[in-house]
């Protein structure tokens, strides 16, 4: 299984780059990890937030793999415990199917985007700087495949 990771963003900063790459290593001995970032200055600047997610969600929905099984972050999706989160992943894992998780932007992502999904997951109902939410999807990934594996870290 393969998970890609679909980020509207700018270029990170270090901080963000370091801790998305310090759980990545620790993930891709299973499971690859591919980033496929859409670049904010590279779609076109308006000052109508719905008109830039249309935009971004173009740009998205091309890049998606037709056969992979799609989770939208999204702050109406469903929240997840540690362990339901785990068994999620059992379930992704059961499915034979890539993944692929979609980031929007500062504005989150476009309604295309969430119907195109075959889930749609809320990290929290709190609101993270864009650049974390990188770092959370994969710790809270990485946290589920120990708790499967019955490894410490989980706890």
């Amino acid at each position: 299984m393969r998970i890609n990771i679909l980020s509207v963003a700018n270029k990170p900063p270090n901080w963000v780059s370091d801790g998305a790459a310090f759980y990545e290593k620790r993930l891709a001995h299973q499971f690859p990890i591919q980033w496929t970032d859409i670049d904010l200055n590279k779609i076109a600047k308006t000052k109508n937030p719905n008109q830039a997610n249309k935009q971004q969600a173009d740009v998205i929905l091309k890049k998606i793999p037709h056969d992979d099984h799609v989770i939208a972050l999204a702050i109406k999706g469903k929240t997840w415990s540690t362990d339901e989160l785990a068994q999620q992943f059992a379930n992704w894992l059961a499915s034979g199917k890539n993944l692929s998780f979609l980031i929007g932007g500062p504005d989150g992502l476009d309604e295309s985007c969430i119907k195109r999904a075959n889930q749609a997951w809320s990290l929290s109902k709190l609101t993270f700087p864009h650049q974390l939410v990188k770092i959370i999807l994969l710790e809270q990934l990485y946290r589920a495949v120990t708790l499967l594996h019955n490894h410490p870290y989980h706890r």
